[in-house]
């Protein structure tokens, strides 16, 4: 009998090991399938332009279709909750924008954690926000617009494409760094708010360059700072906000690739190296740069730390202005 077992068991070891190493290998060679790249926004906008650039780059060079899935609604929730909710295998991946951190202040019932249900793979880039008004407006910098809101207090107005939008937390910050006091008005929708701006029944915005440049170039705006670190490759001559005297200021639309929390380190990893490939491709290089975007790849550590950052900036911003949701 015990002749018997032993020879089984010798018999069986190396099928078991062969099952094993077939095992391993069959788990490590990602990917094998499809990958789904969720966009929380509808087609068309810029998150969407930024996914499907990234993503097919992605597809190309793993050699497996990368599958764009617009999942819009609710502040960019709907889609979110999507990738929260998907196995954390590699295979569904998320384009985040700034909600993804700012919501969890915004909605504080929500059913996920921006930052503990996901694990960051790299940061993208980033487009500044333009200072524009009215070319009808008698001011023509930061500080004379400042000047302004100090001397009548209240009597400035500012739209955005809805309460808790870039453009609304933006506003805010900006009378937070400039003591000021200013009547938020919440559109629905960036294209209304523009046109009460054009004729000037707004004191101010804060938009994306690709937005206000048509405006810019006809004469119907003007700007008067942009809020990135550097001034913007679309607008050479708008000075930053530090340049204009306001270095607290720091506001801009970005972009991070992120996965389930649980997604195997390796995998990360390897999403990681093949993204910050596809952001050094002249052609999609090309086309983010179109958008106005400043291109700024990561490490996940990296990426990790900003939406940290992120969170915590936007979380003072949001309760000293008290704002709310739609």
């Amino acid at each position: 009998m015990y002749t018997t077992l032993t020879r089984v068991r010798r018999n069986l070891a190396p099928v078991l090991l062969a099952l094993l190493a077939t095992s391993v290998s069959a788990q490590g060679a990602y990917p094998n399938k499809m990958i789904r790249l969720v966009v929380p926004f509808a087609a068309g906008g810029a998150v969407d332009t930024v996914g499907r650039s990234v993503g097919e780059k992605l597809g190309t060079q793993m050699g497996q279709p990368v599958i764009i899935d617009n999942k819009p609604g609710a502040n960019a929730n709907i889609g979110t909750e999507n990738v929260v909710r998907s196995p954390a295998d590699g295979y569904t991946l998320l384009v985040a924008a700034n909600g993804v951190v700012t919501n969890n202040t915004l909605y504080p019932k929500l059913g996920f954690n921006g930052l503990k249900d996901f694990a960051p793979i790299s940061k993208l880039g980033y487009a500044p926000l333009v200072l524009v008004t009215a070319a009808s407006e008698p001011y023509n910098t930061v500080q004379e617009l400042i000047a302004a809101a100090h001397a009548k207090p209240g009597s400035m107005t500012y739209g955005s494409a809805g309460n808790g939008s870039s453009g609304h937390l933006a506003g805010a910050l900006l009378e937070s760094v400039g003591k000021f006091d200013a009547v938020h008005v919440a559109y629905k929708g960036g294209s209304p708010a523009l046109i009460d701006l054009i004729a000037g029944r707004l004191s101010f915005m804060l938009l994306n360059p690709l937005e206000v440049l048509p405006h810019l170039q006809s004469g119907k705006l003007k700007a008067l700072a942009v809020s990135g670190d550097q001034r913007a490759p679309m607008l050479p001559k708008v000075p930053t906000m530090a340049e204009a005297g306001l270095p607290n200021f720091e506001a801009t639309v970005w972009w991070t690739l992120l996965a389930p929390a649980g997604t195997p380190a390796d995998v990360v990893a390897r999403l990681n190296t093949e993204t910050r490939k596809a952001l050094a491709d002249p052609a999609v290089r090309d086309r983010l740069n179109g958008l106005g975007a400043v291109i700024t790849p990561s490490s996940p550590a990296q990426a990790a730390d900003f939406l940290k950052s992120e969170s915590a900036k936007w979380e003072r911003v949001i309760r000293a202005a008290n704002i709310q949701p739609d």
